[in-house]
């Protein structure tokens, strides 16, 4: 196992292009780390940088505190798992996974390597399948038959380029679990490119958030959830994405105060509310769960939220959950801004609309007037100018980041005793 440290890491094409622009980042012996953004943002350069497939314009790359910018990738000692498998097909299940120990003349005897294809065959359970051609094997099967290679070669980290961008939803929501558990029972450090958020969440101990070669926010998770940077971060993290809802803070006669939006005056805690307080405008970014039809909120909750009524256009139900839609008139000073976002995401457009979650017994429907309760504390408030977090707490953020690494720990150490 290695670390991973990135020093103010450029890649500049003969164009000029700067597809990865400063970028810094330290990944930890053991960590798995994930780069996520949308098409173009620079993560599968960063990737192809770190194993010595892309060369790095300015900065420097280091593996264990060693500088290898001009290493060879045979030299980095890095195992990498590719979108499209890269699997010889003309090879058996078991020449492919030994392929790597073959290509290392000398170093590993016949009976190392059929030690070594034989536990990975087993932990990927693939030992039934070991006499088999990839073109015989369903996608889910070729994903671990290359990442049976990677773990043979006992690499110094495992880098992986959307390996499950090929396989159906139901198959990819498998493999993530798999090789979540095979990177905390490997322990290996572990860099994972993906362009879908689900991936990330589920998957990496911390994620980096980029957009046009730019690192916007690295942390667990749950900070990107629940204290994003910025307003990229807030929409490109979670799903259904975060509403952002144009409104101007006011104070009534009665000092409280309040967000005037275009459904609606609705009540904001002071320190939220100051944070926005004197601007012409603000986006209020607020979670479909931060809603709740206001009849099954309790009493004792109610007060720490803001209730408004809506009709709602349409319902979408789920089986668990359902969500509620609310269109309303948008302010045009905000227009150009969330345009701008929905490109940056690569969405065609972010629709004028609020989107609530609903409990999966309510019978409220489309066409329906109904009394919605928000959870005001959890709002944030965006600048429409710069994307910037006016409500951000930074040391709440980096307090879940923190508990994040402990869970990890506690939980990768279960798993190495459990070995």
């Amino acid at each position: 196992m290695a670390s991973i440290t990135m020093k103010n890491i450029v890649k500049e094409y003969d164009d000029g292009f700067p597809a990865v622009n400063d970028i810094s980042i330290d990944i930890e012996d053991g960590e798995f780390v994930i780069l996520v953004g949308p098409s173009g943002c620079g993560k599968s350069t960063l990737l192809r940088m770190i194993v010595g497939l892309e060369d790095i314009t300015a900065g420097d790359m280091l593996i264990d505190g060693e500088r290898v910018n001009e290493k060879p990738p045979r030299e980095r000692n890095l195992a990498m798992v590719f979108q499209n498998y890269a699997l010889y097909p003309h090879l058996t299940v078991y020449e492919n996974i030994a392929f790597p120990m073959r290509l290392a003349k000398g170093q590993f005897s016949e009976a190392d390597v059929e030690e070594k294809v034989q536990k990975a065959a087993g932990m990927l359970e693939l030992t039934e399948h070991l006499d088999r051609k990839p073109a015989n094997l369903s996608g889910g099967q070729r994903q671990r038959v290359a990442m049976g290679r990677a773990i043979v070669r006992e690499a110094n980290a495992f880098l992986f380029d959307e390996p499950l961008s090929n396989l159906d939803a139901k198959l990819r929501g498998q493999m993530r679990a798999e090789i979540s558990q095979l990177q905390r029972t490997l322990n290996t450090t572990s860099v994972y490119v993906t362009h879908d958020q689900t991936e990330a969440m589920t998957l990496g101990d911390r994620v980096a958030v980029l957009k046009k070669g730019l690192l916007q926010q690295i942390a667990s998770p749950r900070e990107l959830y629940e204290q994003p940077a910025n307003l990229f971060v807030a929409g490109f993290i979670g799903a259904p994405s975060m509403n952002f809802l144009p409104g101007t803070v006011e104070t009534s006669s009665t000092g409280s105060m309040s967000l005037n939006t275009p459904l609606g005056q609705i009540e904001l805690p002071e320190h939220i509310a100051a944070a926005g307080k004197g601007r012409d405008i603000v986006l209020a970014g607020i979670r479909p769960e931060f809603f709740a039809e206001a009849s099954t909120v309790d009493e004792s909750k109610r007060g720490r939220g803001s209730v408004f009524t809506a009709e709602l256009t349409h319902v979408e139900w789920l089986g668990n959950e359902q969500y509620g839609y609310i269109s309303y008139e948008n302010d045009p000073r905000v227009v150009d801004t969330l345009q701008d976002l929905a490109h940056d995401m690569d969405a065609d457009d972010l629709r004028t609309q609020l989107v609530v979650a609903l409990e999966a017994m309510s019978r409220v429907r489309g066409g329906d007037s109904t009394d919605l309760w928000v959870d005001t504390r959890r709002i944030h408030l965006f600048d429409p100018a710069t994307g910037e977090n006016l409500t951000r707490d930074e040391e709440a953020g980096a307090e879940l980041t923190r508990l994040a690494a402990e869970d990890r720990k506690r939980e990768r150490e279960r798993s190495a005793a459990g070995a």
